[in-house]
């Protein structure tokens, strides 16, 4: 299990992924499930997977591929980011059913964020299936994997308006309540901000396990809770 999230903001986009895989109790390791393409001033990419490792590996072997042998069709050469889903998802299906041979056991899903000089900025959620969603204005953020746990502070705090830094922020107490309730989610965790318009490949942090960071943010928000909680109006019991 993995747990990634992507926010597609109006000052830029926040990605943020665990690295946890696991194949049962007994054979836990790490991954990196982020990785990062593109070419400054022209267009960057952060692309983020959740599923199947075979099938992710393959996927990711073929994007870097296409770009070393300039092939007709790669993340260099399309001209939007609708244009880069269809891609993705056409050598996703083709990873599971050629390379590791088909079923839901097989299946990896993307999250696909970025921008491309000429076109606007994007986040998109791409389904094992090929087909894919775009993320809205209304609900400005995506999660694949185990997304229950760090869901209801999105909910709270995220809207197309949060500012970049205060996002970032959100995104680590999400990934953090996951981790908290679910084992298979785990460091080292990845972080990327693009600011919207640079085309720069943006600011990147990766946190491992036991960061003094992620441990003074994991002790502040848990003391901040505990406080909050103290002040709600107690219950009235009928006499």
């Amino acid at each position: 299990m993995t747990y990634c999230l992507g926010m597609k903001l109006n000052q830029g986009i926040v990605m943020v992924s665990d690295s946890r895989t696991s194949a049962g109790v007994d054979n836990i390791s790490s991954y990196s499930k982020m990785w990062r393409f593109g070419v400054a001033g022209q267009r960057q990419f952060v692309l983020c997977s959740a599923g199947n490792l075979a099938t992710t590996q393959a996927v990711i072997a073929i994007l870097e591929r296409d770009i070393q042998t300039e092939a007709a069709v790669s993340l260099l050469t399309v001209s939007s980011l609708h244009e880069a889903s269809e891609y993705i998802g056409r050598i996703s299906v083709e990873c599971q059913l050629q390379n590791t041979g088909g079923g839901p056991i097989f299946e990896s899903t993307f999250l696909l964020a970025g921008e491309i000089a000429g076109a606007t900025s994007g986040l998109y959620l791409i389904y094992s299936q090929g087909n894919f969603i775009a993320c809205s204005t209304q609900v400005p953020y995506l999660q694949i994997g185990e997304t229950k746990y760090g869901k209801p502070i999105l909910d709270r705090f995220i809207t197309i308006d949060t500012p970049l830094d205060r996002a970032a922020l959100c995104g680590l107490v999400s990934m953090d309540a996951t981790i908290r309730s679910n084992l298979t989610v785990g460091p080292p965790i990845e972080i990327t901000v693009l600011a919207i318009g640079s085309l720069q490949p943006g600011r990147y942090l990766s946190f491992d396990e036991g960061d003094d960071y992620l441990r003074e943010l994991r002790l502040s928000w848990n003391k901040l809770m505990h406080e909050s909680f103290d002040r709600l109006a107690p219950l009235v019991w009928p006499v």
